[in-house]
C-alpha cells in the first residue's frame, strides 16, 4: 500500500469506501500512466524539451512536462510529468536541487582557499542569469544550502552543491573563480536530485520504452509500474489535508475545503501554506492555500480551511454527495 509516512493529526475518524477511487499504487494501468511521473536519467546531447517529447511519444499520451531544464551537455535527474501530473510540476521547484559539478580553474589555488570561498558562498547569494539563458537578466537572490568539496586534482575541482531551484551552476562556477582570483568555468555537471526525486528513481529512456513494449505486446504491466511513479511521490514535501469521501467530488468540481469535510491534517500547517488535499486513500485531489492553521482546523466547527487553487483529480471518481441550494 502507498504510504507517505507523515505524522497526521486526526480531526474526525472516517473510513474510505473501497468502491470509489484508487490507492495511488493500485490504479488501473491506464490511470497509473495518466497520473504518473517518470524520472529520466538524461544523457548528454538532447535538450530537456526533446527528452520530454520522446517520453510523450513512447507512452502515446497527449501531454508531458519536465520539472526543470537541463542544458544539452548536462546529465542526470529529469522528472517528467504525464497528463494530470503536469498540474503538479510547479510544486517540484519548492525543495532544493542537488548537483555534482567539475569546475576547472584557470590558475591553480589551494584547497584551503576553495573551502574558505565555499563558506562565503553558502547562504543567500546574488546571481544574474547567464547571457544564453531565456529568462530576464535581472539580479536575483538564490540560496546555497551546502557546498561540499569532494576532490581536487590539479586545476579541476569536484564539488557537490545543494541549492535553491533556479540557481545557475555555470554562473556559480564563474563567480567562485572570480572570488578565488583565478577565474573558472563549469566543465561537467550532473543533477543528482530534483524535487523529491533522486538518482535512485531515475531510469533510461530505453528502460521506459522496453517497459511500454512489455505492456503492449505481452500484457505485462509490472515493469511499467516500476518506471512510472504515482504523482503523489512528487508531493511528499507538501503539508496535507485529508478529507472524507463525502467531500472529494465537490472539490473536484471546484469547491473549497470546508472544516467539516476534513478527517486528518499535517500538524504544522500555517496560514497561507501551500497544501495538498488528499483522499483517505492518499490520492491527490487538489493543491490549495491554507486559510487556517492546523490548530484552527482542529478547533473550528465551520468555515473554509483551504482555498483550492488547482484541481488534480478528474471528476466523478467519487460519488456526488452535496445538495443543491434551492
Amino acid at each position: 500500500m502507498f504510504k507517505r509516512g507523515d505524522k497526521l493529526l486526526i480531526r474526525e475518524e472516517a473510513e474510505t469506501n473501497p468502491n470509489y477511487g484508487y490507492y495511488p499504487d493500485k490504479r488501473p494501468i491506464d490511470k497509473h500512466i495518466k497520473y504518473g511521473v517518470v524520472v529520466i536519467d538524461k544523457p548528454k546531447g538532447p535538450t530537456s524539451h526533446e527528452v520530454t517529447t520522446w517520453v510523450r511519444k513512447i507512452l502515446n499520451v497527449s501531454k508531458t512536462g519536465h520539472g526543470g531544464t537541463l542544458d544539452p551537455n548536462v546529465t542526470g535527474v529529469l522528472p517528467i510529468a504525464i497528463e494530470n501530473a503536469t498540474k503538479t510540476i510547479q510544486t517540484w521547484h519548492i525543495p532544493p536541487k542537488e548537483y555534482v559539478c567539475v569546475m576547472h580553474l584557470h590558475r591553480d589555488t589551494s584547497e584551503d582557499n576553495i573551502l574558505n570561498i565555499f563558506k562565503e558562498f553558502t547562504g543567500k547569494i546574488y546571481q544574474r542569469p547567464p547571457l544564453k539563458s531565456a529568462v530576464k537578466k535581472r539580479l536575483r537572490v538564490r540560496k546555497i544550502h551546502n557546498l561540499d568539496l569532494l576532490e581536487k586534482e590539479g586545476k579541476d575541482v569536484l564539488f557537490k552543491v545543494k541549492c535553491q531551484s533556479g540557481t545557475y551552476i555555470r554562473k556559480l562556477c564563474e563567480d567562485l573563480g572570480e572570488a578565488l582570483g583565478t577565474s573558472a568555468h563549469m566543465q561537467e555537471l550532473r543533477r543528482t536530485k530534483s524535487g523529491c526525486f533522486s538518482e535512485k528513481d531515475a531510469v533510461y529512456l530505453q528502460d521506459l520504452l522496453d517497459a511500454y513494449i512489455f505492456w503492449k505486446e505481452d500484457n505485462d504491466e509490472e515493469e511499467l509500474r516500476k518506471v512510472i511513479k504515482p504523482l503523489e511521490e512528487g508531493l511528499k514535501h507538501l503539508k496535507k489535508v485529508v478529507v472524507k469521501d463525502s467531500a472529494v467530488n465537490a472539490i473536484c468540481y471546484g469547491a473549497d475545503v470546508f472544516v467539516r469535510g476534513i478527517s486528518k491534517l499535517s500538524e504544522d500547517i500555517n496560514k497561507n501554506d501551500l497544501v495538498v488535499v488528499e483522499t483517505l486513500k492518499g490520492e491527490a485531489i487538489a493543491l490549495g492555500k491554507a486559510l487556517m492553521s492546523s490548530k484552527e482546523m482542529l478547533e473550528s466547527d465551520k468555515g473554509v480551511a483551504v482555498d483550492v487553487e488547482r484541481v488534480i483529480m478528474e471528476r466523478d471518481l467519487y460519488p456526488k454527495m452535496w445538495k443543491k441550494k434551492k
